[in-house]
């Protein structure tokens, strides 16, 4: 069985291998940073044996690191994970916290202020792009907090996000640039997933009708790559879970909602992944926020089924 490797002064913590955690974590591994692992599940912190040090709590991780990279997916998670009882804020090693994951502003000033009374920074570097994005090393990180800090660590947030942007000294900025950007990318594949089931009920190909949005102003995500390559093909693997949508949707509403900001479409693009999340269960990928949108229309979205019948569309109420 191979051994792990031995402890190094220099070593990076990354608690959190889940489906955007674990790429990002073997990115840096096979930039040649030394890891400190740790995920509550066992069985994510399989693949890293013998690659990289296995901790078992958030704590060791905190006492063996300096610099602690987190990529969690809930408040419950990010609540547990670095303040709970064993937590990272125990190690007494740790210096910075680096969040990669979405929980919007007031959680993640919550978490800098409970690290900040033990005497540990936090920068804010929410990513974007997706799981094929940090397999590929090629994530943009959004980062926000203390540039000295952040000057730092860009070297190892170099090896997953080939684009890096900060937007200034206030933790936080990155949370809500980050649920800016995800209600844009997502109420982009609800619209064009509707507006593309119209056209296949008037009889174009899917695949033609792609081929004219994406030489044309209609272009976006979806149509780049969600759709063509989730949906159409019926795939359905872009990465992302229904229930880390939503719940990113609805801290972009909160945000919103705190400074009294009119955002009714996306508001009606949160109804549609709560009815995806309710019918598919929350585990379900992103891209199958199409299968209710299906069933309403009495169409199918896909390659091989132009037009094609499915379950009728439900009566109105």
């Amino acid at each position: 069985m191979a051994s792990d490797p031995p402890p190094n002064r220099d070593a990076i913590g990354f608690i959190g291998l889940g489906a955007i955690g674990s790429p990002i974590a073997l990115r840096l591994i096979e930039a040649g940073f030394n890891l400190v692992v740790h995920d509550v599940r066992s069985e994510a912190m399989r693949p890293f044996t013998g690659r990289a040090q296995l901790a078992s709590s958030g704590t060791e991780v905190g006492e063996r690191a300096e610099v602690v990279f987190g990529c969690l997916p809930g408040a419950a998670a990010h609540r547990e994970a670095i303040l709970g009882a064993s937590g990272l804020a125990g190690g007494k090693r740790v210096q910075l916290y680096v969040n990669l994951g979405t929980l919007g502003a007031p959680l993640l000033i919550e978490l800098e202020q409970g690290l900040l009374n033990v005497g540990i920074t936090t920068i804010d570097a929410p990513i974007t792009g997706g799981v094929p994005r940090a397999e590929s090393g090629t994530l943009t990180a959004i980062v926000s907090g203390d540039r000295s800090w952040f000057e730092r660590v860009e070297p190892a947030m170099s090896s997953y996000a080939s684009k890096r942007v900060w937007l200034g000294p206030r933790v936080g900025s990155a949370q809500v640039m980050k649920l800016v950007n995800n209600a844009i990318s997502l109420s982009n594949l609800v619209i064009a997933a509707e507006a593309m089931l119209v056209g296949i009920h008037a009889g174009i190909d899917p695949r033609m009708m792609l081929d004219v949005i994406n030489h044309g102003s209609g272009q976006n995500s979806a149509t780049l790559s969600k759709i063509p390559r989730d949906v159409l093909t019926e795939q359905f693997n872009f990465g992302g879970s229904l229930s880390i949508v939503v719940k990113d949707l609805e801290a972009f509403v909160a945000q919103a909602d705190s400074h009294d900001m009119p955002i009714q479409s996306v508001r009606s693009v949160l109804e549609s992944f709560r009815l995806a999340k309710q019918e598919l269960g929350g585990e379900a990928d992103v891209t199958e926020v199409v299968r209710p949108l299906e069933r309403l229309a009495g169409i199918l979205l896909r390659d091989s089924a132009t037009a094609e019948r499915v379950a009728p569309a439900r009566e109105p109420s």
